[in-house]
């Protein structure tokens, strides 16, 4: 259970659930089927800016946290960021819910699902059974950033921070 940090490798064990995009489901009250996400594996050549929230549909995630990164997606492409992706500890369906709820299409922000918070607890990341509120930049495998939140408020972890060290 260590932190990760500027420096370090991306951990190379890394797997999520998510329900990928499609047309065919794109209604919000349409289930695709949760499929596993290897991000060790899908991130290894691409630089990638993941943030972490402690619940789906929350207000401090729907209201201060999650917005931020959807107003500012085509900033983070513009700075070569090749996936912006968000993890909870709700299911894949609820993460997918979750995405639908806010307009997201084509897989343009991955909502990715960490059920059992075993990535979280890996990097001693959780608070009371859910993901602490963190943002990554992980940079072809090796972590560029790293900052949980001293508190309940969205800072560090907010696009605004994350943007500023792209």
């Amino acid at each position: 259970m260590t932190a990760l940090k500027a420096g370090d490798n991306f951990p190379s064990d890394v797997v999520f659930s998510t329900v990928p995009y499609t047309p065919e489901s794109s209604e919000i009250t349409s289930c695709g089927i949760p499929q596993n996400y290897n991000a060790s594996k899908e991130w290894a050549d691409k630089k990638v800016v993941l943030f972490a929230v402690p619940g789906a549909f929350t207000p401090g995630c729907s209201v201060r946290h999650l917005p931020g990164y959807v107003e500012h997606y085509k900033e983070f492409k513009g700075k070569g960021v090749d996936v912006v992706a968000v993890v909870a500890m709700n299911d894949a369906w609820v993460m997918n819910a979750w995405s639908k709820a806010n307009g997201i299409k084509n897989d343009d922000i991955v909502f990715l699902s960490d059920p059992d918070v075993k990535f979280g607890d890996s990097i001693g990341w959780t608070a009371g059974g859910r993901l602490s509120r963190f943002a990554l930049i992980i940079d072809h495998g090796k972590v560029v950033y790293a900052e949980k939140e001293p508190g309940r408020e969205v800072s560090v972890s907010g696009a605004d921070a994350v943007l500023a060290k792209l």
